[in-house]
């Protein structure tokens, strides 16, 4: 993938990176590593405010004109999702240690930020950092494990590399887009309640079970109260649901955390699901050469800027995963100097990927070091 997204041919061309982090981390500034207590808080603060904003606005929609309202709540619904998943970002920061050098800051926010959006904070802290120390490797990756061939049961049918794509509405359109919106909306609940798109070894596992085959012994009560956290968050939105209605909470909370859902999902399988990118067996893969599989996205300056540039920087986050999310941009542009051809972005409208990605990107093959997606369509070549 080049710097505007296009694909020639990654599985013919391909040739793994040999950079180590030392040579990635010495071309990156100094000060983009200081970690700023006092600025971290400010993200929060603006945060909460516009969350506070909108849900001010949102009290105000009954005044507004009947024929108007529906437009009212969605624009508060799709506004609400973005500012709670940039909230949702600063906490995962929080379980990086990029939020503060003091870990009890760290725990502390994070618990809260993420307990208010139903995230078991410590429960996803451990299996995301076994992602990031993992990341596209096909046995030990927790997130976005690609199916192999067999496991799709198409053992003997014709596969074709999943970057040559034929039109975008070829077969079973309404399918793709079904699993699209099926996954960006419950794929988040489901991965935490049974391990979704998560490795071979923990299908099944639960991230609220503190004796699951995702934890160690010595984590149980970290998971604990993870799961402590949710029941008081849950506790006051059903208090909330006495106090005034159970519409009331779904408008103003459910729907919202239905989009915090989306954001996430969306964001995290664009980054990790490519054609250009490969996964790795164990015996090519390396820490920084699956970092090097992330891909960035940029989804225009205001989204950038709401999620924190979670989305636009990730592949700097995959290599450095303890650097502040407000030092990432500048740290980009020297790691994609470093990196040339290396360094993946994807400027694709986003709902056009997802569509791409969900419909090409099907399985990878049964064997082999270095895999990349296919698919069984048959169609024509066409360049994305």
């Amino acid at each position: 993938m080049g710097a505007k997204g296009t694909v020639i041919d990654p599985e013919k061309d391909f040739v793994p990176p040999n950079f180590t982090i030392k040579e990635l981390r010495d071309c990156v500034p100094k000060h983009c590593f200081k970690r700023d207590t006092l600025r971290s808080f400010s993200y929060v603060f603006y945060d909460l405010c516009a969350v506070a904003a909108l849900a001010f606005g949102a009290a105000h929609i009954y005044l507004l004109p009947e024929i108007i309202r529906p437009v009212a709540w969605l624009a508060y619904w799709v506004g609400q999702g973005v500012v709670c998943t940039g909230l949702w970002v600063i906490a995962h920061e929080c379980g990086h240690g990029a939020f503060s050098a003091n870990r009890t800051v760290n725990n502390i926010t994070g618990w809260i930020l993420h307990s208010a959006l139903l995230v078991p904070y410590y429960a996803w802290r451990h299996t995301h950092s076994q992602h990031h120390k993992n990341t596209n490797n096909m046995n030990r990756d927790e997130v976005f494990v690609p199916r192999t061939k067999s496991f799709r049961g198409l053992q003997g049918k014709p596969s074709t590399p999943a970057w040559q794509t034929d039109t975008i509405f070829e077969d079973s359109p309404l399918y793709h887009v079904g699993k699209v919106i099926g996954q960006s909306l419950f794929g988040w609940p489901l991965y935490l309640y049974r391990n979704a798109s998560g490795p071979k070894y923990a299908r099944g596992a639960s991230h609220f079970n503190p004796q699951a085959v995702l934890f160690r012994p010595e984590q149980f009560w970290q998971i604990v109260w993870s799961d402590v956290g949710l029941l008081i968050t849950a506790s006051v939105l059903v208090v909330c649901g006495l106090m005034s209605s159970a519409q009331a909470v779904l408008f103003y909370y459910g729907v919202p955390y239905l989009m915090v859902n989306f954001w996430l999902v969306s964001i995290t399988y664009l980054q990790h699901s490519n054609a250009a990118v490969p996964h790795y067996n164990d015996d090519e893969w390396s820490f920084v050469r699956g970092a090097l599989c992330t891909i960035d996205h940029d989804y225009g300056w205001l989204l950038n800027v709401c999620l924190h540039h979670i989305n636009d920087t990730h592949v700097a986050h995959h290599l450095f995963s303890q650097m502040p999310h407000y030092h990432a941009v500048e740290a980009t542009r020297h790691l994609r100097r470093k990196l040339g051809k290396y360094y993946h972005f994807n400027d694709t409208n986003f709902l056009v990927a997802l569509y791409r990605t969900m419909r090409y990107c099907q399985f990878v093959e049964d064997s082999g070091s270095i895999l990349f997606y296919r698919n069984t369509s048959i169609a024509a070549p066409k360049s994305s």
